[in-house]
């Protein structure tokens, strides 16, 4: 059987940090039919597993959320191999008891986005995947078995609501959010959730609460360069958190992909469009998807 390729992908904070507990990492360049991915891949080893990781935002982090291609980094690592993908990113906390510095092994979204590519398929013809439970619940429960062996506070679950961005939201929206059932808010963990499952990819988020949304009124009398410097050591203290996890979920003896997950076989029902209609040099193109 051949090696299990993890794909890795590090949002805001672990982007760059991620990339110093990567063993013999090699980037590679990957052409897709949607453009180049956020950044090169680099192949290594964390933990006893080979990883594809990938940073969402770029070197540096030169992209804003809507200017990411989710496209093509899906489809990259799909190409490689990667039927594993383990992303993080972070997000503002609508819930009191979701602390800034907690990870949140997410299980649910709301997705407000509007401006990005949210399929691989509209010149192929009508697919249509299901996403009742849009995050892989066995990969959920081999990182939250993991989470035991952390010292960070791991909530098991939570809803994601997804905006646009790039602003924050309004006082209003946020508070609107919490009606919703919303228990985080961030800006990029959509479509890529839905474009992984389209990839026939079992995948999970393990977000980074950096702060409570506006929803929460800040202390009295502090200043805007003390509560950014608040945010940013929130931020840094989380990414720390979120390597161990994901360093433990990478020295984890058993399999973390598995060929007979349903998240494998998402297009099995999903193609609606009668073969003859459809357009055969586009499937071709994405012919990886199908494998």
């Amino acid at each position: 059987m051949a090696e299990e390729l993890i794909g890795v992908i590090g949002g805001s904070g672990l982007g760059d940090a991620l990339f110093e507990h990567i063993s013999g990492g090699q980037r590679q360049e990957i052409d897709t039919p949607f453009g180049a991915p956020s950044s090169p891949i680099v192949i290594g080893n964390m933990g006893k597993k080979k990883v594809a990781f990938l940073n969402r935002h770029g070197d540096g982090h030169r992209l804003g959320p809507s200017e990411v291609p989710y496209v093509a980094n899906i489809f990259a690592l799909k190409k490689l191999g990667v039927t594993t993908l383990i992303a993080s990113g972070a997000v503002g906390s609508l819930r009191e008891e979701i602390a800034p510095k907690d990870l949140v092994v997410v299980d649910q979204f709301i997705d407000k986005t509007f401006r990005r590519q949210g399929s691989f398929f509209g010149k192929v013809g009508a697919v249509h995947c299901e996403l009742a439970h849009p995050c892989c619940g066995r990969l959920g429960k081999t990182i939250l078995q993991c989470a035991e062996d952390v010292t960070a506070k791991t909530h098991a679950s939570g809803t994601y609501v997804c905006m646009e961005g790039p602003q924050f939201s309004t006082r209003a929206e946020s508070l609107m959010h919490i009606k919703w059932g919303g228990d985080l808010i961030g800006m990029t963990a959509m479509p890529e959730a839905k474009l992984a499952r389209e990839a026939q990819m079992c995948y999970a988020l393990i977000a980074l609460a950096s702060d409570y949304d506006c929803w929460k009124e800040h202390q009295p009398g502090m200043g805007k360069q003390a509560l950014l410097e608040e945010i940013i050591g929130n931020l840094t203290a989380a990414t720390n958190n979120a390597i161990e996890l994901i360093k433990k979920v990478l020295e984890h003896d058993g399999d973390l992909c598995n060929n007979n997950c349903i998240c494998r076989s998402s297009l099995e029902l999903a193609v609606w469009s009668r073969p003859k209609v459809m357009n055969e040099d586009e499937r071709k193109k994405l012919s990886v998807l199908f494998e």
